[in-house]
């Protein structure tokens, strides 16, 4: 459907802060296309004649189709931290056809090193240590990175949260995986449970990425302190933003000067 409005907002979804954003977006009457690439994630949005959703993975000629289509005359993009694709298309679109962009990024919970908290630059660095050895370890770091453990099983005792999905599923058993060594668990999650979960499966290490309250990583430090539980974060990856903010403010004061 194309929209009835002179110029829409691209909001790219996903996430609950992108729910958050785009009802503030409706309720000042801007026109907002979301983005988001699961049908489930479809539910976080509110009907409402101002806000469309597309459902799907964009490519490079599929954008651009995009945003001519919809007459996009601002980018907010509020995907996940560790979703670069997305974010490398919208940039390189805004870059081309002169589209503002803004990224806003969900604050980071802590950044200090600790006796029992480790922050590692990526997954390459944790698979090229030996803090895998030896350890029943809790991974709580998606699914699509699980494949990289397939030759880590012969050194440890895995264990994989991951998305309630079918796909999420299938991906955990392709990657060694036994169902004994898999739980399906859409975040929120407790303190009680995450604590009860690592003390089931008698963990000695988790690793999880550095996704913020939003993904679960407060409750995770507060466990791991509590059970005197190594716990290793996986950095965001590093991009360079046009702009960039934290403030939902500055998102609708970047909408009111661009949006015409």
């Amino acid at each position: 459907m194309e929209s009835v409005f002179p110029g829409s907002i691209w909001l790219i979804g996903g996430t609950t802060e992108s729910a958050t954003i785009s009802q503030m977006l409706v309720e000042a009457k801007f026109s907002c296309w979301v983005t988001v690439t699961t049908d489930s994630a479809r539910n976080l949005y509110s009907q409402n004649p101002w806000l469309q959703v597309w459902v799907g993975c964009l490519d490079s000629s599929q954008g651009e189709k995009f945003v001519h289509q919809h007459r996009i005359c601002a980018i907010v993009d509020a995907s996940h931290p560790y979703a670069t694709e997305i974010s490398y298309l919208a940039i390189a679109l805004s870059e081309k056809y002169q589209i503002p962009y803004l990224r806003f990024e969900r604050p980071l919970y802590s950044k200090e090193n600790g006796e029992r908290i480790i922050f590692l630059e990526s997954l390459e660095k944790l698979l090229n240590s030996e803090w895998l050895d030896y350890k029943r370890v809790l991974l709580t770091i998606g699914c699509k990175a699980l494949p990289l453990f397939q030759n880590y099983h012969h050194r440890s005792q895995l264990f994989a949260r991951i998305l309630p999905k079918l796909e999420s599923l299938e991906v955990a058993l392709a990657s060694g995986f036994s169902p004994q060594q898999i739980i399906a668990l859409r975040p929120p999650i407790s303190p009680e449970l995450e604590m009860a979960l690592w003390q089931q499966w008698q963990i000695d290490l988790v690793v999880t990425k550095a996704s913020g309250k939003a993904g679960g990583e407060d409750n995770k430090l507060a466990v791991a302190k509590k059970l005197d539980i190594p716990l290793i974060v996986i950095s965001r990856p590093k991009l360079t933003y046009p702009q960039q903010t934290s403030d939902l403010s500055q998102v609708l004061a970047f909408c009111q000067e661009y949006v015409f």
